[in-house]
């Protein structure tokens, strides 16, 4: 479950507590479950909610402002190649905001909606932020393809 949080939280102690408050959580209410899904689910699903109460902490981190960006509609080879590791690497260094987005629609599988209700926020925010956060993957990537080149010649 700390990977859970760490995907939202990169700040190791903060990511600890958040996990601490989430079993707290848990054994607190674990007369509610009612064995209808998985139980790793149901913890799950509470240790996502910890981590975005965590963030709704501080304000600050959700970028306001709206533009353009790339979509990774065709992965390239640069991300082919890329091991689990490497790709979470890259997306733990996305801004909260845009991070936190990324995993709710990219991993979790929420939708817009529901991120928007999750998050206190607007659609059209999730949609900006999710394309904020692919644009900036696709200039790590490239970057990284760049590099990759370089040491080939």
């Amino acid at each position: 479950m700390l990977s859970v949080v760490k995907r939202y939280i990169t700040n190791s102690a903060e990511a600890e507590d958040t996990l601490m408050e989430g079993f707290v959580k848990v054994f607190a209410k674990l007369d509610q479950y009612q064995g209808g899904g998985s139980f790793e689910g149901w913890i799950r699903k509470i240790m996502v909610n910890e981590a975005l109460m965590s963030i709704r902490k501080n304000k600050n981190r959700y970028p306001v402002d709206i533009d353009v960006a790339f979509d990774l509609a065709h992965p390239d080879e640069t991300l082919m190649q890329l091991g689990v590791q490497e790709i979470e690497s890259l997306i733990a260094t996305l801004p909260t905001g845009y991070r936190t987005i990324f995993n709710l629609y990219a991993i979790e599988g929420y939708s817009h909606a529901e991120i928007a209700l999750l998050l206190d926020i607007s659609e059209g925010t999730s949609k900006s932020q999710l394309s904020r956060a692919r644009a900036q993957l696709q200039n790590q990537l490239t970057a990284l393809q760049n590099e990759r080149l370089e040491f080939c010649r």
